[in-house]
Parts: C-alpha cells; sequence; structure tokens
C-alpha cells in the first residue's frame, strides 16, 4: 500500500487530478460515494488507485484505518482486503486498476 497526500494549499481540480493519471497511462473512472455509505471488504487480483477529489472517505486496507482527503492518492496492491466507508459528506474519486 502506498499512500501520497496531496500538500498544496488548494485543493485539485478533478481534471488536474485526472490529467496526473492520464499521463501515468491509466483509464480512469469516477466513482461517488454517498453520504453514510459503506462498501463491504472486498479483494480483486488488480491493483487498485484511488484519488480523493471531494470530501472524505474513510479505508481499512488489510486491518489498518486510513482517512483521506481532497488530493490524497492511495495505491492497494492486489489480493489485498480493503473496505471503504463515508461520514459527513459525499466523496467523490478517481479510479484506477492495474494488473498487479
Amino acid at each position: 500500500m502506498l499512500i501520497s497526500r496531496w500538500q498544496a494549499a488548494s485543493s485539485p481540480s478533478i481534471d488536474r487530478l485526472r490529467h496526473i493519471l492520464q499521463a501515468e497511462g491509466h483509464d480512469v473512472t469516477v466513482e461517488t460515494f454517498l453520504k453514510n455509505q459503506r462498501v463491504v471488504e472486498k479483494k480483486h487480483p488488480f491493483g487498485e488507485i484511488r484519488i480523493v477529489v471531494e470530501g472524505e472517505l474513510l479505508l481499512n486496507v488489510s486491518g489498518t484505518q486510513l482517512l483521506l482527503r481532497a488530493g490524497d492518492r492511495i495505491e492497494i496492491p492486489a489480493n489485498t482486503k480493503h473496505s471503504y466507508y463515508t461520514q459527513n459528506d459525499v466523496a467523490v474519486t478517481l479510479y484506477t486498476h492495474y494488473p498487479y
């Protein structure tokens, strides 16, 4: 698991974040998580990259709890158990996957 925190004073735009992922060669999907939405624990045979565009996303990755805010990025390796939860806000994310 690799986490990159957004360090700039202002939040990034969705276009800027999408451009970053596309420049790395990824196809990008926008996913929106509603307030108080839970995504049950899962794992899949491919790695996942997710960047929060708006709001906050709570994650549990193999028992480690993390809070991601706008601009924060996480890379979750293949076959790693993870789940998502939102609390007070809607969370908008960019998502892509990779084969390892």
